[in-house]
């Protein structure tokens, strides 16, 4: 398993009295995004009973974390299950047909993996899937085939690491997210009541449901590793 501390490269010289010092020279990374930040936090407000805080992480994943914005900024979560929720895995969540096979009616987002690992309260964007014998063309196709789709991870799964991009983080409110009725899909899906950036100054949590809106334009569909076709 890759590391999640970084790479590190070793050099070492052999001369007539033996090895060098070895030189260890770590990888460079940016600085994390200012978790004090309101526009790198998001707030769910869950069916569950609360609102949960995600703090975003535009320093690893620019292009996840902006889609998330956008859409969160045109309530398209607002209403939206969490239409496969695995005990012990995570829960998924962002599709508005509700079965796994819908999206946004913008592009795809290209994959941003990065040292982020999928512990409890990761969050991180679906994708499609790739059979193990897939040509390179069509992995990296299904790599870049995020959309709007996320899940929140429960307990850690590190086989996932480097597969699907980590953009966030929940940092309050998981006990929300460890209601999420579970299911595949769940008999009484758990919802996404609203959806908000908290730059925007949203109201307060609300255990009001969000009036009806159109069906959004649907995209590709979205797997994770065991879904069912």
């Amino acid at each position: 398993m890759r590391s999640l501390i970084g790479a590190v490269a070793l050099a070492v010289s052999f001369g007539a009295s033996g090895p060098a010092v070895a030189q260890v020279i770590p990888s460079a990374r940016p600085a994390p995004a200012d978790q004090n930040d309101k526009e790198n936090l998001l707030y769910l407000d869950l069916s569950t009973g609360g609102r949960v805080t995600i703090w975003l992480r535009p320093d690893v994943a620019p292009k996840a974390v902006e889609r998330i914005k956008t859409l969160a900024r045109k309530h398209f979560y607002d209403g939206l299950t969490f239409h496969r929720v695995i005990d012990g895995f995570m829960a998924q969540t962002g599709d508005p047909k509700g079965d796994g096979t819908g999206g946004s009616d913008l592009p795809d987002v290209p994959a941003e993996f990065n040292y982020l690992p999928h512990t409890r309260g990761a969050v991180s964007a679906a994708r499609q899937g790739a059979a193990p014998d897939a040509s390179p063309e069509d992995k990296k196709k299904a790599e870049d085939s995020a959309n709007s789709q996320f899940f929140i991870v429960f307990e850690p799964n590190l086989k996932l690491d480097f597969k699907y991009t980590v953009f966030g983080r929940v940092v309050d409110g998981m006990q929300y997210v460890d209601a999420i009725a579970r299911g595949e899909p769940p008999a009484n899906p758990s919802r996404i009541l609203h959806a908000y950036i908290a730059a925007d100054n949203p109201p307060p949590y609300s255990a009001e449901a969000p009036a009806a809106t159109a069906n959004p334009a649907l995209g590709p569909e979205v797997t994770l590793p065991g879904a069912k076709n």
